[in-house]
């Protein structure tokens, strides 16, 4: 049949919306919204029969139930639930630090109805939104001031535009670091309107070279904390304490940012080495910046935090209104810092804590649990127990890992990539990692109550395990 004449024999858009199928989806939305997907969709099949040689049209009820299935799964919520097997704790494209009950608790507060914001319910007049998170901040680190912006990348444009503009700030060209999406330090540093001035070399650098530097158009001194790199070898860059010192000498700030935020010492989950936001401050630094999702393991906020002097000229500047964060993560900071408080029961009930401490015995046990029941679904060849690495992710500790145990899935009669495909797709959506041709579902990033879930949406692999071979483009 002509294409002409293929298009002459398409179905009406009011024909396609008198059938049942569109019918029952046009009275459960707007039906404008309606009728305008289906015009959508009808012109893009014009085009397809336009372009190709053959073309079969179905009929205005076979069509309409495809255009409705097709509505249907445009309309589903773009963020979904997924089960992070991947190894990977502070996983950027899964969220970062999942939050705690306490947390969650706070926001379904706060998030229903009104709250007291801005807004001082004793005195009944307007006050500081920040209230609600200074108070523990400065107790839980020492620190004299506190403030939350959107995320760290935000605290240091704010923080160099409010002490720095138009002025030089010196950094060690080692710590150039760029972070995620291709953000580098010197355009972060360029938008806030800072000049860069980049002192010694990317394996070495020594305080002398910052005192060297500085001039009377030096406006501070920048410490960057390379998290999500390590160079090794013949290195050298000056102790935080020695450009505290240069900056009382020539009545400079020292900035540091330090990444990831952790409130202790890791070492006792084999992670060392990553600074603490407390440990800054009693060196001396001016100002402290850090994540509020990472190790901290709240919701996605950049922290500033040091003396009151410095923090007061930054919350002044245009841009921390720009950059302020909305009741719900004020809510979700809130709730874990109260968890931090009670220091014994902090490890179990902050996720990324309770999943770091986690012991090996336990993974061991909960993957040999799981490995048969897996094994038995007809798209697994075999379910093996291995041990393997997990790292924690977020542009944190890149050369560290800790130890952990996996369920190697060997798909049967079907890639691995199409296994992982068949997964990702579940509901919740389960992402491992493949390696070695199969597919591995980490321990230490899935929590015990997601093992149940996973056994679901392998069983429901038997369907997808009769027509692999012939669905699968790589097979």
């Amino acid at each position: 049949m002509k294409p002409t004449d293929v298009l002459r024999n398409l179905p009406s858009v009011n024909d396609l919306l008198n059938s049942p199928a569109l019918k029952d989806v046009a009275e459960r939305a707007n039906r404008s919204v309606v009728v305008g997907r289906v015009r959508r969709f009808l012109d893009d099949m014009r085009q397809d029969i336009k372009q190709a040689a053959d073309f079969h049209v179905p009929d205005a009820q076979e069509l309409a139930e495809h255009i409705a299935r097709w509505m249907v799964a445009a309309d589903a919520p773009h963020l979904r639930p997924v089960i992070n097997a991947t190894g990977v704790l502070l996983h950027t494209g899964l969220g970062r630090a999942p939050l705690p009950e306490a947390a969650i608790d706070e926001i379904r507060k706060v998030s229903g109805g009104y709250c007291n914001l801005e807004f001082d319910l004793v005195e009944g007049r307007r006050s500081q939104r920040l209230r609600a998170v200074e108070h523990d901040l400065c107790e839980l680190t020492g620190a004299e001031a506190a403030l939350v912006v959107n995320n760290n990348a935000a605290s240091l444009v704010l923080t160099l535009a409010a002490l720095a503009l138009d002025k030089e700030v010196i950094v060690s060209r080692g710590q150039l670091i760029e972070i995620g999406g291709s953000f580098r330090l010197p355009e972060i540093m360029e938008a806030s309107g800072a000049k860069m001035r980049e002192v010694g070399t990317t394996n070495k650098t020594r305080i002398d070279d910052f005192r060297q530097a500085a001039s009377e158009e030096t406006a501070a001194l920048l410490r960057v904390h390379t998290s999500n790199y390590v160079v090794v070898g013949f290195t050298e860059q000056p102790a935080l304490r020695e450009l505290v010192a240069l900056g009382r000498e020539k009545n400079l700030p020292v900035i540091d940012d330090i990444g990831s935020g952790a409130m202790f010492d890791y070492g006792k989950y084999g992670l060392t080495d990553e600074p603490l936001i407390s440990d800054s401050l009693q060196a001396g630094s001016d100002v402290v910046l850090c994540s509020g999702d990472k190790l901290l393991g709240g919701p996605q906020c950049g922290l500033i935090l040091g003396h009151r002097e410095h923090l007061d000229v930054i919350a002044r500047h245009p841009l921390m209104r720009a950059m302020r964060v909305g009741k719900l993560t004020l809510a979700a900071l809130a709730g874990v810092l109260r968890l931090y408080r009670e220091n014994a029961s902090a490890e179990h009930l902050i996720p990324v804590l309770s999943l770091l401490s986690t012991s090996l015995e336990n993974l061991q046990n909960r993957a040999e649990r799981l490995a048969p029941q897996l094994a038995a679904a007809e798209g697994v060849a075999a379910a093996e127990v291995i041990e393997d690495r997990a790292c924690l992710g977020g542009g944190s500790l890149p050369s560290q890992s800790i130890p952990t145990y996996c369920v190697a899935l060997t798909p049967d009669g079907q890639s691995v990539d199409h296994l992982a495909r068949v997964l990702r797709s579940a509901t919740p959506a389960i992402v491992g990692r493949v390696q070695n041709e199969r597919l591995l579902l980490d321990m230490r990033t899935i929590f015990p109550r997601e093992d149940r879930l996973i056994v679901q949406a392998v069983a429901q692999l038997s369907t997808d395990a009769e027509n692999a071979h012939e669905n699968d483009p790589q097979e």
